[in-house]
């Protein structure tokens, strides 16, 4: 299997990082206190979870490159749903994703909710089981500190060149980051960089994060074509979704204006149906290379429901 390696990436913006480098200091001279050293295996824990995000682990080559031009490139992205602290029915509900990403045939993969444990790294597993490669980013929580965390990832079928990684909105959370993680691909067609998001659930929130990442992919893609994919967390009749609208191609939509575009549902414990919204998306940003958009639909695993969100498929040609 190709070399994984870790790698960094400055992705924080200064305010959440210089208060982590003040807060060290004083955190250590408390807990080596005499009477608090008890303390310090909580302090531990406590630092890793409000580490800032910038530690990226790459594979940039699957196990098998892609090279054939004989058909469309199939993007795929999903929220995995970690279900921390229970992980119900995890292991079939993984395996049950990776059998529809295989069925399908995809290209490109961009996860949300991807989780690392002691016992288990569902980033490489996922490469591994599919011979892709993968960049992978922690957002929240400590795996070292807690046992546990979650993170964006990137799998890809061709060969990773460039990463791109970025905290969105306001730092002032130390405990919870929102993030965009990238790689630019190489296909066969040509390079694009493909970008997977999850974002907050609180509307003020969500709408920054959505600002702030339209102004940073310019930044990122320049020329080249993008695919933006994700747990946007807001319904596609909300403001900022309608001013996305207005930037980016939302691939479902546009071949399907008038279809039911439900991915999640909120259910009651007994399992009625509080609220179905379309949180999970996948735009097309245009550049000087044009892809036109073959197929688009809502996806569930193969045996069954792989998370509480369904995954989005996307097929892209490369325009003539």
């Amino acid at each position: 299997m190709p070399f994984r390696q870790e790698v960094f990436i400055e992705a924080q913006s200064g305010n959440c990082a210089s208060f982590f480098i003040r807060i060290q200091p004083m955190l250590w001279r408390l807990v080596n206190h005499p009477l608090l050293r008890r303390l310090r295996p909580l302090a531990r824990k406590v630092r890793g979870v409000i580490e800032p995000i910038g530690r990226l682990s790459v594979q940039r080559l699957p196990g098998l490159i892609r090279r054939d031009k004989s058909r469309a490139v199939t993007i795929v992205s999903a929220n995995l749903w970690h279900d921390w602290p229970k992980y119900r029915n995890f292991a079939d509900r993984l395996e049950s994703f990776a059998g529809m990403v295989e069925a399908q045939k995809a290209d490109v993969v961009l996860l949300q909710e991807v989780a690392r444990r002691p016992n288990l790294r569902v980033d490489q597993w996922l490469s591994e089981r599919l011979g892709m490669a993968y960049a992978y980013s922690r957002a929240n929580g400590a795996e070292a500190g807690i046992g546990f965390e979650e993170g964006l990832a990137v799998l890809s079928r061709f060969p990773i060149q460039a990463l791109h990684l970025r905290q969105l909105g306001s730092n002032a959370n130390i405990f919870v980051h929102r993030l965009a993680l990238g790689a630019t691909v190489l296909s066969p067609w040509g390079p694009f960089v493909a970008i997977s998001v999850h974002l907050a659930l609180f509307k003020h929130q969500n709408a920054r994060q959505l600002a702030h990442l339209h102004t940073w992919l310019k930044t990122v893609t320049g020329k080249l074509p993008a695919v933006i994919g994700g747990d946007f967390n807001t319904h596609e009749t909300s403001a900022q979704m309608t001013r996305t609208h207005s930037s980016w191609t939302d691939t479902f939509r546009l071949l399907h204006p008038n279809a039911d575009g439900t991915t999640h549902e909120l259910c009651t414990p007994r399992g009625r149906v509080l609220r179905r919204s379309r949180l999970d998306y996948i735009f097309l940003q245009p550049g000087e290379a044009k892809w036109e958009v073959l197929e688009t639909r809502h996806l569930d695993g193969c045996n069954g429901p792989h998370s509480d969100h369904r995954a989005v498929l996307t097929r892209l040609v490369l325009s003539t």
